[in-house]
């Protein structure tokens, strides 16, 4: 019939290799051996594993450690005993300065200034090298001031508010000293001025009677300072 279209059957790639059904058999046929041979295997193993007694792996031996073995029974230390007796006596002779310290401020308070005096130098002279030595040049400074030698005193609290700077008592001793000995008002004013700025309480005078214990005339110095007078 014309018009009519014939169906053709489309030839084979000729470069695609043709799959052989008896080869692909063959290939599952292997795989499945293997698979069952592997589950054997597996179960065989399993019940090897469960055959075993179970004392043999609870009682497991462990490593024994002796009482005596040198790994347990010392233990590491850093310092060396020479450095552990030298730092006993470093802080034997730190708690010995600071007491004489003390003492000093003890009998500041009472108002026996002489005495203070005494510890204070003392703690200065035998003590100098640890840092509260500072401390007791401040207690000296306003012994000596009291005592008559005001020259020293001022010359002492000079010294010390370098190496003390922002420690505002000694600030506030030498604006107080500086004003009524020295007739230096500007100098005095920039002392107190640190002072007032770290510690106001000195400002109040029944502070620095009662509290900082400074002697009568240091009082009166300081309240001349306030007092512009």
């Amino acid at each position: 019939m014309v018009g009519a279209c014939r169906a053709v059957a489309a030839p084979p790639i000729s470069h695609l290799p043709l799959r052989n059904p008896k080869t692909i058999r063959i290939k599952n046929s292997c795989h499945q051996n293997k698979t069952k041979a592997f589950r054997a295997q597996l179960s065989n193993r399993r019940l090897f594993l469960f055959s075993i007694p179970l004392s043999s792996f609870i009682f497991l031996p462990f490593p024994a450690f002796c009482e005596g073995d040198s790994v347990t029974s010392q233990e590491y230390d850093p310092v060396t005993r020479s450095e552990r007796d030298a730092s006993a006596l470093i802080s034997q002779r730190v708690s010995r300065g600071v007491e004489l310290l003390e003492k000093g401020r003890e009998l500041q308070a009472l108002g026996d200034f002489n005495g203070a005096l005494q510890y204070f130098s003392q703690v200065i002279e035998s003590y100098k090298d640890l840092a509260f030595s500072e401390y007791a040049r401040v207690g000296r400074a306003l012994a000596l001031y009291e005592i008559g030698d005001r020259e020293e005193a001022i010359a002492e609290m000079e010294d010390v508010s370098i190496s003390l700077k922002g420690y505002p008592e000694v600030h506030a001793a030498l604006a107080a000293a500086l004003y009524a000995d020295k007739h230096a008002a500007l100098l005095a004013e920039n002392q107190f001025t640190i002072a007032t700025l770290l510690d106001p309480h000195f400002t109040d005078l029944s502070y620095v009677r009662d509290t900082k214990h400074w002697p009568p005339s240091l009082i009166s110095s300081l309240q001349h300072f306030i007092t512009l007078s």
